[in-house]
């Protein structure tokens, strides 16, 4: 996004400010389409028909905006600004910055050190000083590649899903915010829990929700962040990524897809990758000890059956937490967040919600997108801006499925024939009361 100018600022403080003041919105909306910011025009006209939807200099002015823009040739080489920031030693054309060369050469300005990047062959941090003469330039000792993030969502932000709060309060938060209480009933705050479910049904959110409860630091972390293809570096990166969220606390770590990192070393044919998954079951015990306190390890998989067992011992990730499609109170909620910054008219949250049972959180964004993607390419036809309605969503709900359908095929099987020690009774319930058994 462009830095603002001192008048949009003005504009955009003065909207905010009188956020009922259509024609002050739609005066906003069209200095910023004149400036080319359709996206930003889009939302502040959207709010406006939100407000008054038979506006009719809203309409215009929306039809405006989705209306396609005219090609316009590509500037000259000639004619294209010459940017120190381009990464790539281009002038922003695609031609090669001579000007630049020169002035490197010269000492006018300071050289940019290229690090090569093995996989695409070029400067993955071309912004990057140059190092002194001697330094490693991979040595990233002195600062940690992990982002900690301020937790601000908290569970009064997840619509209805009354009984994974429920579980969550009693498991996990409760003896968190009581430790006087914790102390009393010899309570543990050993081990971490292991969130499992359907895939895109928020198990990322609530863990930044559970952050946000603690008022702790939240880092968030994937496979693709921590495995490498060189031997060693897997381990090494886990090892920072602890001692990162130990110099955080009280921080709440969340392993995403924790069946790629910590699967069953059984299944294992490569050594490299065993040593990671014993890496990660030695930072575990870590946490669990005294010397860790305030580090508190959420995980989430889509697959639990695939994660080591090892993971799932006392002390480690010894309690699971399923985490379902939303109800229909978490459904409507849902819908209306994906909704309220869209012209919408005439919508039934409570008969879309009891008509899209078994969709997940994803699945809903996926509808209102397409509902507003219908009603933009209507709009781009007619020439007419019009509100997306509940004829959008009913043509939509025709051709979309919920994606949830396949994970509960291969999770009945488990559930039936694989749930040693019990571990899967509240999967098997569900699938029970569902009558999907």
């Amino acid at each position: 996004m462009p830095e603002d100018s001192p008048l949009i600022k003005s504009l955009r403080a003065a909207v905010d400010a009188a956020p009922d003041d259509v024609p002050l919105r739609l005066h906003f909306a069209e200095l910023l389409l004149g400036l080319g910011r359709q996206q930003e025009a889009i939302a502040q006209v959207a709010t406006a028909l939100q407000r008054e939807p038979g506006h009719a200099e809203a309409q215009r002015l929306m039809a405006r905006a989705v209306a396609p823009a005219a090609t316009s040739p590509a500037p000259s080489p000639a004619q294209a600004p010459a940017t120190d920031a381009a990464s790539d030693g281009s002038d922003g054309s695609g031609a090669y910055d001579w000007q630049r060369a020169e002035d490197e050469l010269s000492g006018v300005v300071p050289p940019r050190f290229v690090h090569p990047d093995p996989e695409q062959g070029q400067d993955p941090h071309p912004d990057r000083p140059m190092p002194a003469h001697g330094d490693d330039p991979y040595d990233d000792s002195g600062s940690s590649p992990w982002d900690v993030e301020s937790g601000t969502l908290t569970l009064a932000d997840v619509g209805g899903m009354q009984e994974v709060k429920e579980r969550l309060e009693a498991a996990f938060l409760a003896p968190m915010r009581n430790p006087e209480l914790r102390k009393l009933y010899g309570k543990s705050l050993r081990g971490g829990l292991l969130m499992y479910g359907p895939p895109g049904c928020g198990k990322t959110f609530i863990a930044r929700a559970v952050a946000g409860e603690l008022g702790a630091r939240f880092m968030s972390v994937s496979i693709s962040d921590v495995l490498d293809m060189w031997m060693g570096n897997s381990e090494r990166n886990l090892r920072q990524l602890f001692e990162t969220a130990r110099r955080n606390a009280p921080c709440v770590l969340f392993l995403d897809e924790i069946d790629a990192l910590g699967a069953k070393r059984s299944q294992i044919r490569h050594t490299g990758m065993r040593t990671t998954v014993n890496q990660l079951l030695t930072e575990l015990d870590g946490v669990s000890g005294g010397a860790n306190e305030g580090v508190f390890v959420l995980a989430a998989t889509n697959h639990p059956w695939d994660v080591d067992t090892a993971l799932r011992r006392p002390g480690r990730l010894d309690r699971m937490l399923l985490v379902l499609p939303p109800d229909q109170p978490a459904r409507e909620s849902i819908l209306r967040h994906h909704l309220e910054q869209r012209p919408v008219a005439g919508i039934d949250l409570a008969k879309l919600a009891k008509r899209t049972e078994g969709f997940s959180g994803a699945d809903l964004e996926h509808l209102c997108e397409s509902a507003a993607e219908r009603a933009l390419m209507d709009s781009v036809r007619t020439g007419d801006a019009r509100m997306i309605g509940m004829g959008d969503f009913t043509a939509v709900l025709g051709q979309i499925r919920p994606s949830t359908g396949p994970w509960f095929a291969s999770a009945r099987n488990v559930a039936q024939f694989a749930n040693e020690g019990g571990a899967y009774d509240e999967l098997l319930a569900y699938l029970k009361k569902r009558k999907m058994l």
